[in-house]
């Protein structure tokens, strides 16, 4: 039968209210109100009367604090810390039942601390009251009591704070007011009053004591227990696992309850940032605090895609972003912007004033935060971010979203919870297992308030329940309380290896089992980790036989499957080699053929990172002066060409150059320090003006050209070509078209006579050199494609200028050269298409981008190993790696 009237049910914590609610449900109580004392004595004075909540007392002290005066406070008032130092402070002097304002000429620190609870008070809506406001409403109104609340019991409570004792005695002179303490203990100051107190005698759980290697081991030992109890059985709700600081441990169960398919709810909730709502949140807190660039605005994109700044912009635009480009300046992102035509966009719409507006919006920086917020986010992530502003300064954002938190989604009263021990010692189950049982950790050490230290309020009045002593109670509340078994869990370490101590409050429960970290689990708490602790079940895994054989194949001295050997003929083989090769591409064909079919067959890239850097690479101090030159040599041309410029025509058409190509570099890559990016180019334009000036080989009236295209290439400028472009070059006897860029070919007056010359930016080897391993093949296939697109009849000079030194290397007799490169390349070509696609000299090496694929350390290890046999299975096509 249903039990009707009204009455109050009394808790502590979110959870103990769901399951109070749960359990009235289930009984019937028709009338019960399960509630906090808080809301009780809220409910009681009526009205609009309401509790200042935190996000409220948050927006009040952040308007209210930079006109407040706070004395010697003043100079920390701006840091991002002190609203929430505040807040505390404030919440510790209204639980204590402290008059600020009485107290105020005691010292200039409470004056200062009343001044501000006194304009916080102003800025609140008028019915949020204090405590001690809450009370004295509810005193002049607590006649009403026995229609408003009904017989009050509280259930779960080891302690009151002081503010609202007065009003609990002042109840039971109207009510019944009833202290279920259970087996808890009973707080000393309820002797004398007319409440009724409650006891039973404390259970008499199993108790037995581990030891963990670390927290994380801790966790996984824990989620191995839960799995054990429900595979007995047990139900979730009958589980709990608890520790005084949650927050050391959630990013583990966070991660593990994914991994173990386990509703793991967390009672105090996760963290924002563990959402997508969060990540939303935080995407545009990180461009906020460090600025706006490519990689954070399509971290954005990709989680506020429906935000009102990107609804105009069509489905995939982020494809007119440079990829490499860093553009993290405003410059950078108007000279992206000014380019940008209809054609460029997926629509062939111009949608430039769109993204303009979205960028110039988010480049407002700190200053402009909410409008940013409220055009960015939308539904929670916005609520997110409000909260966030709320509880400190938006140049700090990005930490502050670090604390927030929200509810997990998960019904707590059929889960298995993951709580503060705060909570666990008002809602008890019936199997428990306590971590973080380490000296120090609990209980927790006592500590000073931030703003009104010992010295002004002693800390047993400003804080008369102390942290450190509901440790102990909550500990003891559990032991006390859990009807089935409980586990006392330490870790033996810490995160950095050092040996912890263990808590006081294990000493009176014997010794503590050692659980070592390879051990096996009764019961896995996932398919991995069942498969981690068993050997002989994953070694019949086929992924760990085929993982097991790679290994075992990498250990070997001869050449397996494992290190590229591939069935002759292959399709996929046979395509690459009939495509258009470039310079490049036969040099990794023939000094890393593994290399070649990762790249070429697989499609395998080094991903560009779009972050500055703080110098530029050889390859990108390269690229730099190529383009310097080639731009400088347009310029030249133009005018009275290269051949009659003077050094100040070719050195003022270098800095021209150099200026525009640095635009450009600044708009589409990353650039390092401004300091270091001016040196940069300064050696660029010394590098190319000594490049065009060397000329020690003049050719009579002769015309030079820059980046000339050749084989199919596109050309990279409207300049005009000595050839067509789109003519093939095909290499004879090999089955090689070549195609790309020659850096500079000078042709003379009468066309008789040519020179290639490829500019080198490192330093210049030692001698001189023909193939060089392998290594040195563009000046003859370079010289090779100039005289089959110009004539038999016309004399082509090939050579390499260093121009840091300046060195010209020139390469003597091509047609030579020529026909050994054909060789190693007939050679290579006939290896790799019979299967060969093998380890070379350049595998694993300095320069090696995909050496992420090889064993660790193999350049020093399993290259080392593989060579002599790759060296014997490529037979000729090995040669070219001993070539002058």
């Amino acid at each position: 039968m249903a039990v009707t009237g009204r009455s109050t049910l009394v808790v502590h914590g979110r959870l103990a209210m769901r399951e109070g609610r749960l359990a009235a449900a289930r009984d019937g109580r028709h009338g019960l109100q399960v509630m906090s004392f808080e809301q009780a004595a809220v409910r009681l004075a009526g009205g609009f009367a309401r509790p200042i909540d935190d996000e409220s007392l948050r927006a009040a002290i952040q308007a209210v604090l930079p006109m407040t005066p706070m004395g010697e406070l003043e100079r920390i008032k701006a840091l991002p810390g002190m609203i929430d130092a505040a807040v505390d402070t404030l919440h510790k002097a209204w639980r204590a039942g402290i008059d600020l304002a009485a107290r105020a000429a005691d010292h200039p620190r409470l004056a200062a601390i009343a001044r501000l609870e006194a304009t916080v008070l102003d800025q609140l809506p008028r019915g949020m009251m204090r405590p001690v406001d809450i009370v004295a409403a509810a005193t002049n109104r607590i006649a009403h009591a026995p229609a408003v609340l009904g017989p009050i019991e509280i259930v779960g409570l080891t302690e009151l704070s002081p503010c609202w004792r007065p009003l609990l005695q002042a109840l039971t002179t109207h009510i019944p007011v009833r202290w279920t303490a259970g087996p808890r203990t009973v707080p000393a100051w309820l002797e004398g009053t007319s409440v009724h107190v409650s006891r039973v005698p404390a259970e008499a759980p199993g108790i037995r004591a581990v030891s963990a290697a670390t927290a994380y081991h801790e966790a996984i030992e824990a989620m191995r227990w839960v799995r054990s109890l429900l595979a007995s059985g047990v139900v979730p709700s009958e589980i709990a696992v608890a520790t005084a600081s949650p927050a050391d441990y959630d990013d583990h169960f966070l991660a593990l309850r994914v991994d173990a398919n386990i509703d793991l709810h967390f009672v105090h909730g996760v963290r924002t940032v563990t959402t997508r709502e969060g990540q939303a949140a935080a995407a545009l807190a990180d461009i906020i605090v460090r600025g706006l660039s490519q990689s954070r605005l399509r971290r954005l994109v990709a989680l506020c895609r429906e935000s009102s700044p990107f609804e105009a912009l069509p489905e995939g635009w982020l494809r007119v972003l440079p990829t490499d480009a860093p553009l993290s300046t405003p410059s950078a992102w108007n000279r992206l912007l000014a380019r940008l035509k209809p054609e460029d966009w997926p629509d062939s719409a111009d949608h430039a004033s769109a993204l303009r507006a979205a960028v110039e919006l988010l480049a407002k920086g700190p200053h402009a935060e909410a409008e940013i917020g409220e055009a960015f986010l939308k539904g929670r992530a916005l609520t997110i971010w409000r909260k966030a502003l709320l509880a400190g300064p938006a140049a700090s954002i990005d930490a502050t979203l670090e604390t927030l938190k929200q509810d997990d989604g998960l019904e707590a009263c059929v889960s298995v919870a993951w709580m503060p021990a705060s909570a666990l010692a008002a809602s008890p189950r019936r199997f428990v297992r306590l971590l973080g049982l380490n000296s120090a950790r609990w209980p927790r050490g006592i500590a000073e308030d931030r703003l009104i230290p010992d010295h002004i309020i002693p800390t047993a009045i400003l804080d008369p329940l102390p942290v450190s002593l509901a440790d102990r109670r909550d500990f003891e509340t559990i032991i006390a309380t859990t009807t089935g078994d409980v586990v006392l869990s330490r870790a033996r370490r810490d995160s950095d290896g050092r040996l912890l101590g263990r808590s006081p409050l294990l000493i009176e429960h014997g010794e503590e089992t050692y659980l070592r970290r390879n051990a096996a689990p009764v019961h896995a708490f996932s398919e991995a980790d069942r498969l981690m602790a068993r050997p002989q079940d994953f070694a019949a895994d086929p992924q760990a036989v085929s993982a097991q054989g790679c290994w075992r194949d990498w250990r070997r001295s001869e050449i397996t499957a494992h290190d590229g050997l591939i069935r002759a003929d292959h399709p996929l083989v046979l395509a690459i080699l009939g495509r258009t090769q470039s310079a490049s591409s036969l040099r990794r064909l023939l000094r890393n053929p593994l290399s070649f079919v990762w790249i070429y067959a697989f499609g395998w890239r080094e991903p560009q990172s779009s972050a500055e850097p703080l110098v530029l690479d050889a390859l990108g101090i390269g690229d730099l002066v190529h383009m310097v030159l080639d731009r400088a040599l347009r310029d030249l041309e133009t005018g009275g060409g290269l051949a009659s410029a003077d050094t100040e025509t070719v050195e003022a058409a270098v800095a021209r150059a150099a200026q525009a190509v640095a635009a450009d570099w600044e708009s589409e890559r990353p650039v390092p320090p401004a300091v270091i990016w001016s040196r940069t180019l300064d050696d660029a334009r010394v590098m190319a003006g000594r490049a065009l000036t060397y000329g020690d080989d003049v050719l009579p009236g002769a015309r030079a050209y820059g980046e000339v295209p050749f084989g199919g290439s596109e050309p990279k400028s409207d300049a005009e070509t000595p050839w067509d472009a789109s003519a093939p070059v095909t290499i004879p006897d090999t089955g090689f078209n070549i195609a790309g860029y020659i850096d500079r070919l000078d042709i003379s007056g009468d066309g008789k006579r040519a020179l290639v010359r490829d500019y080198k930016t490192g330093r210049p080897p030692r001698g001189g050199i023909r193939l060089n391993g392998g290594r040195e093949l563009q000046r003859c296939l370079y010289a090779f494609a100039v005289k089959a697109l110009l004539g038999d009849d016309v004399a082509i000079s090939a050579s390499l200028l260093y121009p840091r030194e300046p060195v010209d290397l020139q390469l003597g007799d091509p047609e030579a050269v020529l026909a050994e490169i054909t060789g190693y390349l007939r050679a290579a070509r006939t290896s790799l298409s019979g299967g060969g696609a093998l380890p070379g000299p350049d595998t694993g090496g300095d320069y090696d981008d995909l050496a992420f694929a090889l064993p660790a350390n193999a350049s020093a290890t399993y290259c080392k190993r593989k060579l002599p046999a790759a060296t014997e299975r490529l037979g000729k096509a090995a040669q070219v790696w001993e070539a002058e």
